[in-house]
């Protein structure tokens, strides 16, 4: 039975190992930053000028989960809006690489780099996507394996 609410996305076997998909970019404001770190990770580096400044980082800074959930919010917008997900399973590997400062600009790319299906839900496929998130300048600022779960058109094809 075809699902009406993702009949229109692209489905587990739409996706191929190797596909690229560009995350677009956003710039990340002293704004964004302080009202996320107020929020959820208030530590003087992500919240004080000063204190930042006197910081290893050398100035106010994201918190390395605000740029995770920046990604994640590109990936939905650019990707997984078009998929038939169910939703993510994990993630592994995550690395903040490079500080993302006050005006800085990120941008990235997702590469699909597994494609199985579960062998216990032929309904389901497992997709396994690699992050690699840059600044303005293109040095790496974050780096993670994702992965999801995707709807199957046809359970039937997994035997």
């Amino acid at each position: 039975m075809t699902n009406p609410v993702t009949q229109d996305r692209r489905h587990f076997e739409d996706l191929a190992v190797g596909e690229v998909i560009d995350l677009g970019r956003t710039t990340v404001s002293k704004e964004m930053i302080t009202t996320f770190a107020r929020e959820f990770d208030p530590f003087p580096f992500h919240l004080d000028e000063a204190a930042a400044k006197a910081s290893l980082l050398g100035g106010l800074a994201s918190s390395g989960w605000q740029t995770g959930a920046l990604s994640l919010r590109m990936l939905v917008d650019n990707f997984l809006s078009k998929v038939a997900s169910a939703g993510g399973l994990g993630f592994k590997d995550l690395k903040w690489k490079t500080p993302v400062m006050v005006g800085d600009t990120i941008s990235g790319t997702v590469t699909i780099a597994e494609l199985r299906r579960s062998a216990s839900h032929p309904q389901w496929g497992i997709v396994t996507l690699d992050f690699d998130i840059r600044n303005q300048k293109q040095k790496p600022v974050m780096t993670m394996r994702l992965a999801n779960l995707v709807e199957c058109r046809v359970p039937e094809a997994s035997a």
